[in-house]
């Protein structure tokens, strides 16, 4: 029973990741095909999907992975690995997340305000 179970799973995880990416590519095909049903020209649709990116998204993905470390590595020093480490990381990485929020929102302002 237990080498059925082990031949599936990889089975299943590699229906998964193929379902993900399917549905990826063809939601960003659809959203491009509803954007020339429109109408829009060319240069439109480059300004929206420039547009549509952050800037600052390797700056939100670094602060949050400092503040999951440092969770991390303050549960490990903890007496009691079993109740401070999970809310240590979890404390932790909501704080870097509030804070990559916080920041990304200021710099984005910042930013448009310094483009027009």
């Amino acid at each position: 029973m237990e080498a059925v179970v082990a031949v599936f799973i990889p089975i299943v995880l590699f229906l998964v990741i193929g379902i993900i990416i399917v549905t990826f590519i063809y939601f960003r095909s659809r959203e491009r095909q509803m954007l020339i049903e429109k109408g829009l020209s060319a240069e439109d649709i480059k300004l929206f999907f420039e547009q549509k990116k952050d800037p600052y998204a390797l700056l939100k993905i670094g602060i949050i992975s400092i503040f999951f470390g440092l969770g991390l590595g303050l549960g490990m020093l903890s007496g009691d690995e079993e109740v401070w480490m999970p809310m240590s990381i979890f404390v932790f990485t909501g704080v870097g997340f509030v804070i990559a929020n916080i920041l990304g929102n200021k710099l984005r302002k910042q930013y448009q305000s310094n483009i027009i």
